[in-house]
């Protein structure tokens, strides 16, 4: 990339006059700095390190201490944008179909192993970076516009919402189930039937564009996740205890999750954990609790009669803040 390029498309401001005149590829952490790349941050801290390592120019949008004459060193707003700003004239050379799915969906195609003509992107945007610069020409994009910014590309489709092979249960358990799909049998998957629809339209899609694709086994995404625990809120293996935490952290779907519990566990006692300011949302619905903080859930799971909590909200990280409390303090003379 030459430096004149580079300024237009980040819309960078050259501080010094350098010798260099052209980058050989970009990097972002000091250590995979080579000779000749330009090097991007937003940690002035890491500037000396990828310096000594042999950049030609750096990318800031803090304000940095010209430490070498001869390299570019660039001021930009926001180096964000600057990636993206990067990342939209590159993808344009590659000319990729880029579909635009929901994060559940999103979760379940990175379980799915697929060729390399397919690019599922998920991570903070250096990441993304880095599968984007050096893919192939007409790659696959899918991407969650909740995770990743839209405006990265010029054209967008949505996946289709329907499918024309469904998906065929064989068996099923709130948290597990086996099923058929084109011939294909699939045994006991970590698979809740409330991703399924997810999963039908994710195939459907792949068998459409004739993309080759192949299923593992499951492991659970952070999205309806089913901790298995005991009434002191210790963990459990799966499917070793009969009282179940169930986290959401997207409020938005709790109301479809209500309502699939209440048609699969009817038998269950089952208390539905929402933030104190969304209650007024579930009108209508019965054993609603609500929190401010997190010591509000941990009190209400301790105190609580059922088999079935769904806690809107939050993930299994608050298992964590309830062992803190059970552990004694420990008193020491020194």
């Amino acid at each position: 990339m030459r430096l004149e390029n580079t300024l237009a498309l980040i819309q960078g401001t050259l501080r010094n006059d350098p010798s260099i005149t052209a980058f050989d590829s970009i990097a972002f952490e000091p250590k995979r700095v080579n000779r000749g790349n330009l090097f991007i941050t937003d940690d002035p801290e890491m500037i000396p390190e990828a310096v000594a390592n042999g950049a030609y120019g750096i990318v800031c949008d803090k304000p940095v201490e010209i430490i070498d004459q001869e390299i570019a060193w660039i001021a930009v707003d926001s180096v964000e944008n600057a990636l993206l700003r990067l990342l939209r004239f590159r993808l344009i050379e590659k000319e990729p179909e880029v579909y635009r799915c929901d994060p559940i969906t999103l979760k379940l195609a990175l379980q799915i192993e697929t060729p390399s003509s397919v690019v599922v992107l998920h991570g903070p945007l250096t990441k993304i970076f880095k599968q984007l610069w050096e893919c192939e020409k007409h790659v696959r994009i899918l991407f969650s516009p909740s995770k990743t910014s839209e405006s990265i590309f010029t054209s967008v489709h949505d996946l289709p919402k329907t499918a024309s092979e469904a998906i065929t249960i064989i068996e099923q358990t709130l948290f597990e189930t086996s099923f058929i799909y084109n011939n294909h049998f699939y045994e006991r998957q970590l698979l809740s039937p409330f991703f399924i629809p997810y999963l039908e339209r994710l195939l459907h899609f792949f068998h459409s564009k004739k993309i080759p694709f192949r299923l593992r086994h499951f492991t659970p995404i952070p999205h309806f996740e089913a901790i298995f625990t005991n009434s002191a809120l210790e963990r459990k293996e799966f499917g070793a205890s009969d009282k179940v935490l169930i986290f959401e952290p997207s409020f938005e779907l709790v109301e479809s999750q209500i309502a699939f519990l209440k048609r699969q566990a009817n038998w269950a006692r089952i208390v539905y954990i929402v933030p104190e300011n969304k209650k007024e949302l579930l009108s209508g619905e019965e054993n609603i609790f609500t929190y401010r903080t997190k010591r509000d859930i941990i009190d209400i799971l301790k105190n609580g009669r059922f088999h079935f909590a769904l806690i809107a909200e939050q993930d299994k990280s608050l298992l964590d803040e309830a062992k803190t409390r059970r552990e004694p303090v420990q008193l020491t003379l020194f």
